[in-house]
């Protein structure tokens, strides 16, 4: 999976370049169509390529939310659950000792006194 994230930055940098190019090489104004026909918009060359790049870059960062998300869900529920059971086995440890009866004192057994 991070090949394909590695592969969709360097495409995304690969067109960046392009557009770069074309915009240095043309320093005429572009004409981007509005959505559902109301009319179109006239932009500079460079600017059309920082809006793409933007919105390039925005596609990007989208695709590669869902995995960071999971990974913070997964950090968390490992939390969850270690802290459950060091509080399991904190209890049980307790529960152990408690029932356990204290050692008898060693007794010495009595020297033989020479007389």
């Amino acid at each position: 999976m991070r090949l394909v994230g590695f592969v969709q930055v360097v495409l995304l940098l690969v067109l960046g370049a392009y557009l770069l190019l074309v915009a240095l090489e043309n320093p005429v104004p572009v004409r981007l169509p509005l959505p559902l026909g109301r009319g179109e918009l006239l932009l500079p060359v460079g600017t059309a390529v920082a809006l793409f790049a933007v919105l390039g870059a925005l596609y990007a960062a989208l695709l590669l939310l869902p995995p960071l998300w999971q990974a913070r869900w997964r950090r968390r529920r490992e939390a969850r659950e270690r802290v459950a059971l060091e509080s399991r086995l904190t209890a049980t440890l307790q529960a152990r000792l408690g029932s356990v009866s204290p050692a008898p004192e060693p007794t010495t057994p009595p020297s033989p006194v020479s007389a």
